[in-house]
């Protein structure tokens, strides 16, 4: 089934050649005698950190990686070529969880580096540590990958429920790999949940900073006009909780019910539902048609769809990755006063 996708509005890529020109000397110039207190040869120019370990040298780990990670051995030690990093980033891209509920399992107990219990996530794991959860070796890290879910309505987004209800995670395919949901949904919320097997990934895409719009159909028992719905563009607070900008649209009045098509930004725990019970409406059903650039379309509820690695690469590194959809407007540049007498060309030069 093809995946729908929509491009985020607002996302823009610009480049901006930079100018450069060479400037020549004459061959024949003598170089400048040495002063006096002059740095041997080998060291550092000015500005210049020297490398290696300590408090004006290079970070340990080298330089920050722009490829993909090393993944961990099968007896779940971190590779001797991998970086020193906090052990729930490491539990979170080998797509167990997501760095939060990591640094839950760490202070629950289940975590092990080394055969030593450990209960504070402040630790960093340097190449060679072994790291165990549940008594089980960290598993290899996988290519990251993402699917779409129709989540119907009485399951719960969770893999441990402490009321044994339903969940989504139980109604997955069996030749899925084990995911994390990239957000939540209420247990009677409906609608488009992402899935994926990543947890750096996960975390990414919950961030509000990514910007990527969540857009909402909504039925809520009342009557509202467009007017107060066009006083949320602004945000508001609500029982000491501020919400950001939010888009809300009323579609139609049917019976005791208005139809609302409601986008946000943030994703707040119950956001929707505190935001129409400050307008004095009650939602009864309400469903999540997108998440960014991803839409549920015609997906067939209970149904999982894969997002290819294509639109992957596409939708989510080329756009959250890079900073989300929206962006802060700098400081327009200042104008200079045109230098009398000069011509335009003659400036460049």
């Amino acid at each position: 089934m093809p995946v729908s996708v929509q491009p985020e509005s607002g996302c823009r890529q610009s480049c901006c050649p930079s100018d450069t020109s060479n400037t020549m000397t004459r061959s024949s110039a003598k170089k400048p005698p040495a002063s006096r207190g002059r740095k041997p040869a080998g060291s550092s120019p000015r500005g210049t950190k020297p490398s290696g370990s300590g408090p004006g040298g290079a970070k340990p780990g080298g330089a920050k990686p722009g490829g993909a990670k090393p993944a961990a051995a099968p007896d779940g030690s971190i590779p001797e070529d991998a970086k020193s990093e906090r052990i729930a980033k490491v539990m979170a891209r080998a797509g167990l969880c997501s760095r939060r509920d990591a640094e839950k399992w760490i202070e629950a107990g289940r975590v092990k580096v080394n055969g030593k219990l450990i209960v504070s996530p402040a630790l960093n794991v340097e190449p060679g540590d072994r790291v165990e959860v549940d008594g089980n070796p960290l598993p290899d890290r996988e290519q990251a990958r993402l699917w779409r879910y129709h989540k119907p309505s009485g399951l719960v987004v969770s893999h441990r429920d402490e009321k044994d209800r339903p969940s989504v995670f139980d109604k997955l395919p069996e030749e899925m790999p084990r995911v994390i949901s990239i957000g939540r949904l209420d247990i009677n919320t409906e609608g488009l949940l992402l899935l994926t097997n990543d947890g750096e990934l996960a975390r990414l895409l919950e961030l509000p900073a990514t910007g990527w719009i969540r857009r909402y159909r909504v039925r809520a028992h009342g009557e509202v006009e467009q007017e107060a719905l066009d006083a949320l563009k602004g945000g508001l607070n609500v029982e000491g909780v501020q919400y950001g900008p939010i888009e809300a649209t009323l579609d139609k009045q049917q019976g005791g019910n208005a139809w609302l098509t409601i986008s946000l930004r943030e994703g707040k725990n119950r956001e929707v539902k505190r935001i129409c019970e400050h307008l004095g409406l009650k939602v009864n059903r309400l469903i999540r048609t997108s998440f960014g650039p991803f839409q549920l379309g015609e997906l067939p509820r209970g149904q999982v769809d894969e997002v290819s690695s294509k639109v992957i690469n596409e939708q989510i590194k080329g756009g959250a990755r890079k900073g989300g959809a929206r962006k802060k407007p700098g400081k327009p540049a200042r104008k200079r006063p045109p230098l009398a007498g000069v011509k335009r060309a003659d400036r460049r030069r």
